[in-house]
């Protein structure tokens, strides 16, 4: 037993650390490249700080634990939209004024509303798989081209400034890429294996395990890209991590990880977990796009709804662990 929590404190540090390094080799490579702040902030570092789900619940579906393969992609939304932007908007409100976010903010819950549609028969399939990962490129192109339509939007200054804070060579941009992917590889199979042990000792289901300690390890890159944004006033570079991310884990997260393997899916999973992410993107969209005239801003009330909500699910859930 004290060989699984050592094995998912270092799995989690190591994959903090790897996403980080993969996020910033990634990005400077597709500079170089010629990519367009925009773009990059929207695909390049959308996909870095969903690296580590992507990859933990990859091993987890190879590994046969469908429920922490799908615990720790609808957990990581659940606490990017309640722990991190609610953090965020307390210690510095959130005013959304980019015309991409506001465009992202439905599409993420449209893309919500699909999810909850293939949980409905207690499994996800290869078909629906496929599906998933065909709306996720599609979706892909879409924003490229949204990205190139729109290179004044108010959000790429802010990327552009996250970008100039790592200036390197691409020689080594390119060695940090590859030796971030290594140990993110490295380090979530060593997470999974802990997260598995742990939840077998505890004599709960891996999906629990999944939504609490997993989910709060791979949505620490984003956490610490946000609160790093807010330093520097790059507040909706926060937000636009947080509705990429969300995309990402809703699509091609849970679509490899049911392309490798079909996954069981526990009824609690429709009618627990799925609503309650529903119900925060909800929130999310509404606080976001604001209504009858007023603009999206996300003020420290809201945001303390945010944490609130986050609050009482995780507690729910740690209840399950300790009963």
């Amino acid at each position: 037993m004290f060989f699984a929590w050592l094995a998912v404190v270092a799995g989690l540090a190591l994959l903090v650390w790897s996403a980080d390094k993969f996020v910033d080799g990634a990005s400077v490579t597709a500079k170089y490249a010629g990519m367009s702040p925009l773009l990059i902030g929207m695909v390049i570092i959308g996909f870095g700080t969903s690296a580590p789900e992507m990859v933990v619940s990859a091993i987890a579906s190879v590994q046969g634990n469908p429920g922490l393969a799908l615990g720790n992609a609808y957990g990581s939304n659940i606490t990017n939209i309640g722990l991190v932007v609610g953090l965020v908007a307390v210690i510095s409100p959130i005013r959304v004024q980019s015309r991409v976010l506001t465009k992202e903010l439905p599409l993420l819950l449209a893309v919500t509303v699909l999810a909850g549609f293939q949980l409905l028969d207690g499994e996800l399939s290869r078909l629906d798989a496929y599906l998933l990962l065909l709306v996720f490129f599609g979706i892909m192109g879409w924003m490229i081209m949204q990205g190139r339509k729109q290179p004044s939007d108010s959000i790429e200054a802010e990327y552009q400034k996250e970008i100039d804070s790592h200036p390197m060579s691409l020689s080594r941009a390119l060695t940090w890429l590859a030796v971030g992917l290594i140990v993110l590889v490295i380090s979530s199979r060593l997470l999974v294996w802990g997260a598995v042990i742990i939840a077998q000792s505890f004599g709960v289901s891996d999906l629990v395990i999944g939504l609490t300690v997993v989910a709060i390890g791979t949505s620490l890159p984003e956490l610490a890209s946000a609160l790093a944004a807010i330093r520097k006033n790059e507040h909706e570079l926060a937000l636009g991590n947080v509705l990429g991310s969300g995309l990402f884990n809703t699509l091609a997260v849970v679509g490899i990880a049911a392309g490798i393997q079909p996954l069981a899916v526990d009824p609690e999973v429709l009618y627990r977990d799925w609503v309650v992410m529903a119900l925060l993107t909800v929130v999310l969209l509404i606080m976001g796009i604001g209504l009858r005239g007023r603009q999206g801003r996300i003020n420290r009330f809201e945001g303390s709804f945010l944490l609130l909500a986050y609050a009482s699910y995780t507690g729910y859930l740690v209840s399950l662990i300790l009963s």
